[in-house]
């Protein structure tokens, strides 16, 4: 997937463009006191279900890591909380609702499924996760680890 650099322009002069009209247009029917608001009521539950629904996707991969498998779903739901995250914190009436859909449980997983098909073929490769108690044993039937296969994590800061 190759985004050339057109795209990219047009995307980053048009949006705030169209938001910037929207956020206009309410204002002109409400009143900029209230489009005002609407913006920062929408940035603070934002940032409520951020917050909530970024320690459910920790824990998640704490657990698939736990458990000694590889934390893909819960590593492409925290792409989106975090994409979703960063939508609501920006003012405008479409990357609202964009981020909301990114960070809700009920229509994360439909995007999250789009984002794992568009990129399913960029990713290659062999990943291998030990458990701290098993980390320096090599596996029955497998070859011997070397200095490139080991990946320390340390989480003593928790």
């Amino acid at each position: 997937m190759k985004i050339s650099f057109s795209k990219l322009l047009l995307l980053f002069i048009f949006v705030p463009f169209i938001e910037l009209y929207i956020l206009l247009r309410i204002a002109d029917m409400t009143s900029p006191l209230m489009t005002f608001g609407l913006i920062i009521i929408t940035g603070v539950i934002g940032t409520y279900f951020v917050k909530q629904q970024g320690r459910k996707v920790v824990g998640a991969i704490n657990s698939d890591i736990a458990a000694g498998q590889m934390p893909a779903d819960s590593m492409v739901n925290g792409i989106c909380v975090l994409a979703g995250g960063i939508m609501l914190l920006t003012p405008g009436i479409l990357t609202d609702l964009l981020g909301f859909a990114l960070v809700l449980p009920l229509t994360r997983p439909l995007l999250a499924a789009w984002l794992k098909t568009r990129f399913s073929g960029m990713i290659g490769g062999n990943v291998r996760i030990y458990k701290a108690d098993d980390f320096y044993q090599t596996p029955p039937n497998h070859a011997p680890l070397d200095d490139d296969d080991i990946v320390i994590i340390d989480d003593d800061d928790e």
